[in-house]
C-alpha cells in the first residue's frame, strides 16, 4: 500500500508541475501562442507523455481548478445540515477566508489566472465541461431525479455567478476586503431566494 501511495504522490506532482509550468508559459506568452511541444520541453518530458497527463492544452489550466469539480457534492454529503444550508455556510467561510473561487481574491497571481481563464475563448468553452460535471455530481448528491439535476443547476449557476461578480469588481481595481461586505450581502440574498424556490433542499 506504501508503494501505491509513494506512486499517487510521483503522479500527483507531476500534475501540478506542469499544470504551473505551462500556466506561466501562457501567462508570458499568451495561451495561443504557446505550444503543447513548447510546454513538454519547458518540462522536459515528450509529447506523448504530456498528453497521457493532460489529454487536451487546455487541461493544463483547469488543472488548477479540476479539485472543485466535486466541492459542492462534497459539502453536502458530508454535512448533517440541509443542502443548501450546508451550501451557503461553505460559500459564506469561502468569503471570510478570500478563497479565490468565491471571486474575492485581489492575489496578484490569482487575477493573472483568472484573466488567462475568462479571457480566452477556448478555456471558456473547455470550463463549461467543468461546470457541467459539478452539477452532475451535485445533482448526485441531492438525489439524482429531475428535481435534484434542476436544483443543481440553479445552484452551481448561484455560484458561479456570485463568484464572476466579485472577481468582476477586483479586476475593475476594487480591494478584496472592500468588496467583501456587499459579496457576503449578496450570497445572503441569493441562498435565500434558492432556499425559497427549492424547499425541499432547504430543510423546510
Amino acid at each position: 500500500m506504501a508503494e501505491i501511495g509513494l506512486r499517487e504522490r510521483k503522479r500527483q506532482r507531476m500534475y501540478q508541475v506542469v499544470s504551473d509550468l505551462a500556466i506561466g508559459l501562457f501567462l508570458e506568452k499568451g495561451f495561443d501562442a504557446v505550444s503543447v511541444a513548447e510546454v513538454a520541453a519547458a518540462a522536459e518530458i515528450s509529447k506523448p507523455t504530456l498528453f497521457r497527463y493532460f489529454p487536451a492544452k487546455e487541461d493544463l489550466v483547469l488543472h488548477r481548478i479540476a479539485d472543485h469539480e466535486g466541492e459542492a457534492a462534497r459539502v453536502v454529503a458530508a454535512s448533517d445540515a440541509a443542502p443548501l444550508t450546508a451550501l451557503r455556510r461553505a460559500f459564506l467561510a469561502g468569503l471570510e477566508r478570500y478563497d479565490p473561487v468565491t471571486g474575492l481574491s485581489d492575489d496578484p497571481g490569482v487575477l493573472a489566472f483568472h484573466t488567462l481563464l475568462y479571457g480566452t475563448p477556448a478555456l471558456v468553452a473547455r470550463l463549461h465541461g467543468h461546470l457541467e460535471r459539478s452539477e452532475a455530481a451535485l445533482a448526485g448528491a441531492l438525489g439524482g431525479d429531475l428535481e435534484a439535476r434542476l436544483a443543481a443547476g440553479q445552484i452551481v449557476a448561484v455560484q458561479r455567478i456570485l463568484a464572476q461578480e466579485n472577481w468582476r469588481r477586483i479586476a475593475a481595481g476594487e480591494r478584496a476586503a472592500d468588496v467583501r461586505p456587499e459579496a457576503v450581502a449578496a450570497a445572503e440574498r441569493a441562498f435565500g431566494l434558492l432556499a425559497a424556490g427549492l424547499p425541499r433542499y432547504a430543510g423546510r
